[in-house]
């Protein structure tokens, strides 16, 4: 195992574990782990591990699980760590106190191309504004005052029928050479960070709330719902309420649509059922038609399969 340096590795979710596995095999000294404190199943009350403190567990890794970042007793773990760098990935917003405490300072891996799309939803909100490029950022905190230093950014293209989840896993299998790439540059002294631009117009990736999910269908353009639908997709998802009647009604997600743009006289949100088992739902530009959803207290399905379980065929709209 490499000595130099002693890294800290903060980090929760899915994506962070993909840079977590390429420092370790590739046997770079990580002496620690931050990690977000266990959730629990409220039905089975049962404890869930983060990704990152699974595997930490797996591979012997000590770790810390802060609900605070500014309490003493983390931070005196955090001293006896006694961490070169640090290196964040997916994790909350840290205090000035724990991200200047390393002597080579730390970095952060960003699913955007900074400065645009900064916050917790960068994957999602780029698909949902119909982008057709986003990347990755590594950049610095600058120990003087509050200003971002990228490191380094690399570039990729966003497929037209790219969903979030898709779009996610292109990144992840980017992100730990990314992280890689800027760690072995600060060792060799080989970045000079650049101060981001100042950009007009900024888009920012605030985090998503389940309001935020609804489907609104009276929406001028057709590319707007069917960005939504896919930059929402398969998580937190995308979804309507599907009324059978006046008094009848489920909410209904939706992961999978292909948009049909065609001139009709239905009215908005009008659901109507196919011969041949298609779904297709009205807006302004033409029709939604439905590949994958859920309907509530069900699973999952393909149309056809959620289309047998319809009872009621007719008079549908969603809302």
């Amino acid at each position: 195992m490499k000595k130099f340096p002693k890294i800290v590795f903060i980090g929760s979710t899915h994506f962070s574990l993909f840079s977590l596995k390429e420092l370790h095999i590739k046997q770079y000294n990580i002496v620690g782990i931050i990690t977000s404190p266990d959730n629990f199943f409220h039905k089975k009350k049962e404890k869930m591990f983060s990704p990152v403190k699974k595997y930490a567990l797996e591979n012997d890794i000590p770790f810390l699980q802060p609900i605070n970042l500014l309490d003493n007793s983390f931070l005196r773990n955090l001293k006896k760590w006694n961490p070169d760098i640090q290196i964040v990935v997916s994790f909350r917003i840290l205090p000035k106190k724990v991200w200047n405490f390393p002597k080579m300072g730390s970095f952060n891996l960003h699913a955007s191309l900074l400065p645009q799309y900064r916050g917790a939803a960068p994957i999602n909100w780029v698909i949902i504004n119909g982008e057709n490029q986003t990347g990755l950022t590594t950049f610095f905190h600058r120990k003087k005052n509050r200003l971002w230093k990228n490191t380094f950014t690399k570039k990729i293209e966003i497929e037209k029928e790219e969903t979030a989840g898709e779009l996610e896993n292109k990144l992840k299998k980017m992100s730990g050479s990314m992280v890689i790439k800027t760690l072995e540059g600060i060792i060799k002294n080989k970045i000079e960070p650049t101060d981001q631009k100042n950009v007009n117009s900024l888009k920012y990736a605030p985090k998503i709330s389940t309001l935020d999910c609804k489907i609104q269908w009276d929406e001028p353009s057709i590319e707007s719902i069917y960005n939504k639908i896919r930059g929402l997709s398969p998580l937190p998802t995308a979804w309507t309420l599907l009324f059978f009647s006046k008094n009848k009604f489920v909410r209904f997600k939706i992961f999978t649509v292909k948009k049909i743009r065609k001139k009709h006289f239905f009215p908005i949100g009008f659901v109507f059922i196919t011969s041949s088992f298609e779904m297709q739902i009205s807006v302004k530009e033409g029709f939604i038609s439905i590949i994958e959803g859920q309907i509530e207290g069900k699973k999952k399905m393909n149309i056809q399969n959620l289309i047998n379980g319809i009872k009621i065929r007719k008079n549908l709209f969603v809302r």
